[in-house]
């Protein structure tokens, strides 16, 4: 599968830290046009750099969580926030990974009974302690970058259930692209519960907008809302006016 050789060829330099096209050409079993056009698309993401005969990983192209987590830290609370009143009694969400998601459970009413899906730790953590709180938890394999568990084994744990909100985070925002990420495993994850999910709410800070990653996991168009800041730019407005996507402003 293209995208997952790509996932694993962005691993692969990551971890050597610089390459040669020969030797990629070796380790993953295809043609030098291969390598090229798949160097090419990761080329786009900003993780690498090209060079003669190889490419270079770009050290500090992936921000750790705690540092996202500082960048941009009051709008990412001021989102959250928002995002805490749209959660209603017997509501059955879904919270998704990330720096801004991880703010809704700090600002809702802690007797609140509903249910919960998440992958996300530091929502499971707080979610704990909640005791109206029913939490179910997805994802097998726990990815310290983000903080998040990802791999599902049994795609039944998330279609069982109709979920009424997701919360969902994003790598990048775009008009053409949709809502994108960057890793093949939280993609899975992300897919599976947009399909599951009534109503779709992106939480993304002004940082997020007019970027994308190589994987898409759902349209701009078809969510129901946007909660972020007035600082977007206006063709993101204009375009939310145009396909009924409410723009739910933290500020």
């Amino acid at each position: 599968m293209k995208l997952q050789r790509i996932q694993q060829i962005e691993n692969y330099i990551q971890q050597q830290g610089s390459i040669s096209l020969d030797e990629l050409c070796r380790v993953f079993n295809v043609s030098k046009n291969t390598i090229r056009r798949d160097i090419n698309e990761l080329e786009k993401r900003g993780t690498l750099k090209k060079v003669y005969g190889g490419v270079v990983y770009v050290e500090n192209s992936l921000v750790s969580f705690e540092n996202r987590t500082i960048h941009n830290q009051i709008e990412k609370e001021q989102i959250g926030k928002r995002a805490a009143t749209l959660i209603k009694e017997d509501d059955l969400i879904y919270i998704d990974s990330g720096t801004t998601t991880s703010q809704i459970l700090n600002h809702i009413d802690p007797d609140l009974p509903f249910t919960l899906l998440t992958n996300n730790l530091d929502i499971i953590n707080l979610a704990a302690a909640m005791k109206n709180v029913q939490l179910i938890l997805i994802g097998n394999s726990y990815k310290r970058k983000t903080r998040s568990f990802v791999g599902i084994e049994d795609e039944a744990v998330v279609t069982r259930y109709n979920i009424s909100k997701a919360f969902m985070a994003a790598t990048g925002v775009s008009i053409t692209s949709g809502l994108t990420n960057s890793d093949l495993m939280e993609y899975r994850i992300k897919k599976m519960i947009v399909q599951r999910s009534k109503d779709i709410y992106l939480l993304a800070d002004s940082s997020k907008f007019d970027h994308s990653t190589l994987l898409t996991y759902a349209p701009l168009e078809s969510i129901k809302g946007i909660v972020t800041t007035r600082e977007i730019p206006e063709k993101y407005v204009e375009f939310c006016d145009l396909h009924t996507v409410e723009l739910l402003y933290s500020n």
